[in-house]
């Protein structure tokens, strides 16, 4: 059997090499080209002395990426000082801080080819080197972005699109954008073929649409909520069916409701999309009016009447002066005159509290001034001789 010649073997495959695997980004750093002439034979010294070579890029990259840091912050900060907002300062501590570990990076993957580990350890090296660098600039971004949007929808009136209930929104985008990008630039960076992943990931998002509907419902109807604004955090609600209580959180899954008795409930925001809802603290403003109607025997004055209701409610601590409260006389009923107190109070949950107080003040003026509330009375007249004990004769 004839022996293969050394150009007749099998090449070994080195990823980077092929062609058929070429990388699709080049990581290769070469120092070498970029400096100055008299320092290259100390860098060719260096190439044969590799740890000694890898403490040296350490310190150099450590001080050139402090004085990097250094520069940026004192002309970003310097241009941030001129706004009010301390929003630029912290956004600056965000992108400025991974500017050192970079540097270290990029001096290490420069040096690493010093060493003698072969061009595939070589290959892995420089990867993982490059996946922690973007594992760093993809926690500074989600931070400077969770921070905007933050400081943003506090200031409502420089940014309207920026609202509290749309919060979670732009959050959840955002953040949707920016594993996106992380996820591509990871496989870009290992040479992972995405197209496979892609097909892989839309039959998993079908199996997954199916086998989570309820979860997909609650979040669709939660962007649906958060658009559409039909309340807001703080307002006081009271669905179709029964709940009532303020919105202390409006999340992408739920929404959360603070009872009366403070106890909080959870209501998918599939249901909340599909009930009825009243929103008593919607409108122009937040101020709820209550009605309290009572009547009062016929003979009454009905000015003495207002008069005497109108002073209870304005006593009221819970009343407010503006708009001022008003009695109007409404019917004449069956038995009595029929009225109906209007004031406003300063929130929806404090209803109750003030229908007891006014309802008891009512009263005790009324017995004041002798005016009677009349209740049904029915008066049973019967024949003279049904009371005789005799038949009534047809």
């Amino acid at each position: 059997m004839q022996a293969q010649t050394p150009e007749q073997a099998e090449p070994i495959i080195v990823p980077g090499e092929d062609p058929a695997h070429r990388d699709i980004l080049d990581l290769n750093i070469e120092i070498q080209p970029f400096l100055p002439d008299p320092l290259i034979p100390a860098w060719n010294f260096l190439q044969d002395y590799p740890f000694l070579l890898v403490l040296l890029m350490l310190v150099v990259g450590y001080a050139v990426g402090k004085a990097i840091q250094w520069a940026l912050d004192g002309v970003l900060l310097q241009a941030a000082r001129r706004t009010r907002s301390s929003l630029d300062d912290r956004l600056v501590k965000y992108f400025t801080a991974p500017v050192v570990q970079t540097s270290v990076i990029l001096a290490l993957a420069a040096a690493v080819k010093a060493f003698d580990f072969g061009e595939s350890v070589i290959w892995v090296l420089l990867r993982l080197l490059f996946t922690v660098l973007l594992f760093l600039w993809g926690r500074a971004w989600f931070k400077a972005t969770a921070l905007a949007i933050a400081v943003m929808s506090r200031d409502t009136k420089r940014f309207i699109i920026f609202q509290p209930r749309t919060r979670p929104l732009f959050e959840m985008g955002i953040k949707v954008v920016l594993l996106s990008i992380l996820i591509w630039a990871f496989m870009a960076l290992w040479n992972i073929d995405g197209t496979a992943w892609l097909a892989s990931a839309g039959v998993i998002g079908i199996a997954v649409g199916f086998a989570a509907k309820d979860t997909l419902a609650n979040l669709i109807s939660g962007v649906s909520i958060i658009a559409d604004a039909p309340y807001k955090l703080g307002d006081y609600i009271v669905l179709d069916t029964g709940e009532r209580g303020v919105v202390t959180e409006l999340g992408m899954r739920s929404t959360r409701l603070l009872t009366r008795d403070d106890v909080e409930i959870s209501i998918p925001n599939a249901v909340m999309g599909n009930a009825k809802i009243t929103n008593e603290s919607g409108g122009p403003a937040i101020e709820h009016r209550i009605r309290i109607p009572f009547g009062v025997a016929y003979g009454t004055l009905p000015a003495t009447v207002i008069e005497v209701v109108e002073q209870a409610a304005k006593d009221n601590e819970l009343v407010l002066a503006e708009p001022f409260p008003r009695v109007r006389m409404r019917a004449f009923g069956e038995s009595s005159l029929d009225f109906e107190l209007l004031c406003w109070i300063k929130h929806p949950e404090q209803r109750g509290l003030a229908k007891h107080d006014l309802l008891i003040d009512i009263d005790r003026r009324f017995r004041e001034h002798d005016i009677t509330i009349p209740f049904p009375q029915r008066d049973v007249h019967l024949p003279a001789t049904e009371r005789s004990g005799n038949p009534a004769k047809p």
